[in-house]
């Protein structure tokens, strides 16, 4: 459910990403293969709120951030889709720890408001 394609830059990991996802969307229905619907993300262009969201001490609400719309917007589809969700970035330790349930054999996204999101068996995490 996670993986980490490693590489100096511009040398066409995302390429080899969006050929593989071309490849497998193209043998849609053939055996286990289905359609692969990539999600794109650029966790250093983001800080830390804008990626998981953040508690709004004036509204007193919860506001989602970018990677937390896209987990439950993947995890509430009910097709058979792949779901495969691209860090498109250099792993920085502030933001990749938060990832650590994410990772491990709960797979689950804890969000600091209370909510926890269970990856379905058809989503996927990169890191690039």
């Amino acid at each position: 459910h996670g993986l980490m394609l490693v590489g100096q830059a511009f040398s066409g990991k995302s390429k080899v990403i969006g050929n593989l996802a071309d490849a497998i969307s193209s043998l849609a229905g053939q055996g286990n293969f289905e359609k692969v619907i990539p999600y794109k993300i650029n966790p250093k262009a983001l800080t830390g709120e804008q990626l998981y969201g953040n508690f709004d001490a004036d509204t007193h609400e919860w506001e989602d951030g970018v990677l937390a719309i896209t987990i439950r917007t993947c995890a509430d589809s009910d097709t058979v889709e792949k779901k495969w969700v691209i860090f498109d970035g250099p792993v920085d330790a502030v933001w990749i720890e938060n990832m650590n349930t994410v990772l491990d054999d709960n797979k689950k996204l804890c969000l600091s408001s209370g909510m926890i999101v269970k990856l379905k068996p058809t989503m996927t995490i990169m890191f690039e």
